[in-house]
């Protein structure tokens, strides 16, 4: 990978790596995925999809993944009462 890239996320669930780049490039910032999963070792030993991008937008990125984190789910009990 090049130089000035920074990892701002991983998980162990690859479709969850995907919805996170996609909001990521729908928002104009370039992302891309890592995936150090083993098919060999997936179930003892699970990896993880790492998502980067270039450190110029590297806050606006987390800040992004933040705020997307934090979206209710749609579970009742998750969102506030008004």
């Amino acid at each position: 990978m090049e130089k000035d890239w920074v990892k701002i996320f991983s998980s162990d669930k690859p479709f969850e790596a995907e919805i996170v780049k996609g909001m990521l490039l729908g928002n104009g910032i370039e992302a891309i995925l890592l995936n150090r999963q083993s098919s060999s070792y997936n179930i003892t030993l699970p990896g993880q999809v790492e998502l980067y991008v270039h450190a110029s937008v590297e806050e606006t990125a987390k800040n992004l993944v933040h705020q997307h984190n934090n979206l209710p789910t749609g579970d009742p009990n998750e969102l506030e009462e008004e």
